[in-house]
């Protein structure tokens, strides 16, 4: 138990890398006992046990997607018997184990809560203008760790933007070269300008952020990629630049577009697909 804690604050604080934790909310059928914990290290190692090879076995066979996904999110174990449950997100056990994850409530099931543990994501917000003063206040409320960098220090004024961790008043390409990019870092490239927004991207691209976007027209956009292309940037990093960025809602004003920044964010920090939830029953479609 001391280790699973341990490894747990590790985890959180950012002293060491991310972690899956399982945890049983309700044992449904099987002989388990609530709030037993087991650790899933993205190597596939185990911590702890939930007191149920098969359901261990389930669990890590998922930990891949939840970390890709950074899931918190409650499953449910059913019985992956042909004509059972099926679900958007069903995940059979290894080797035909007679279980399965489903995102869905089942009644009677085992409900297990699935963590990926973690230090805060880094937002990190390239430009103060309107347009980057909406993204900071937005992606503090989400809980992200708000980085902000301009080169003029009138909008680079941690007065003028009190919900960023940090403000950084430097060259755009000096400053990047300084700032540490890793696998949970999430770059947002909205500058005054083209030739600013890339500059920039010239000194994130490549270097492993979990995201990368940048604002423009799709014929704007399409000639900055062109010119990283002809340079011998690789084809694969450039595919992988969210631009131009946000999801399609109809943004107009800098606050609107910030939220289609951030809803894209969300849907690929969540592994959703952006497609509208309505629904209604048959009786009334």
């Amino acid at each position: 138990m001391l280790e699973l804690t341990q490894r747990l604050v590790s985890a959180a604080d950012g002293s060491g890398p991310p972690v899956l934790m399982a945890a049983i909310l309700e044992p449904g059928p099987r002989p388990l006992e609530q709030g037993s914990r087991m650790l899933v290290e993205r190597d596939g190692r185990r911590i702890g046990t939930l007191g149920d090879a098969g359901i261990d076995e389930l669990v890590a066979a998922f930990a891949p997607q939840a970390f890709q996904d950074h899931a918190a999110t409650t499953m449910y174990v059913t019985e992956a018997t042909e004509g059972g449950p099926v679900t958007e997100s069903r995940h059979a056990a290894p080797g035909g184990g007679g279980l399965a994850l489903s995102a869905r409530t089942v009644a009677g099931a085992t409900a297990i809560y699935l963590e990926v543990v973690e230090d805060k994501p880094v937002f990190l917000v390239v430009g103060a203008g309107h347009i980057g003063r909406c993204l900071a206040k937005l992606a503090d409320f989400l809980d992200f760790h708000v980085v902000v960098l301009d080169d003029r220090e009138d909008f680079a004024d941690p007065e003028r933007i009190p919900e960023a961790d940090e403000v950084i008043c430097d060259d755009f390409e000096a400053a990047l070269e300084r700032f540490a990019i890793t696998p949970n870092t999430w770059v947002v490239m909205v500058t005054r300008g083209h030739k600013q927004d890339e500059l920039s991207l010239r000194k994130v691209i490549g270097r492993g952020a979990a995201y990368v976007g940048m604002i423009g027209s799709r014929r704007r956009t399409a000639t900055v990629l062109q010119h990283l292309l002809d340079e011998g940037f690789p084809a694969e990093e450039l595919r992988k630049v969210r631009t131009p960025i946000g999801l399609d809602i109809g943004a107009e004003t800098p606050e609107e577009i910030a939220v289609s920044i951030m809803a894209e964010v969300i849907m690929l920090r969540r592994g959703g697909t952006g497609a509208p939830m309505y629904y209604r029953p048959a009786s009334l479609r």
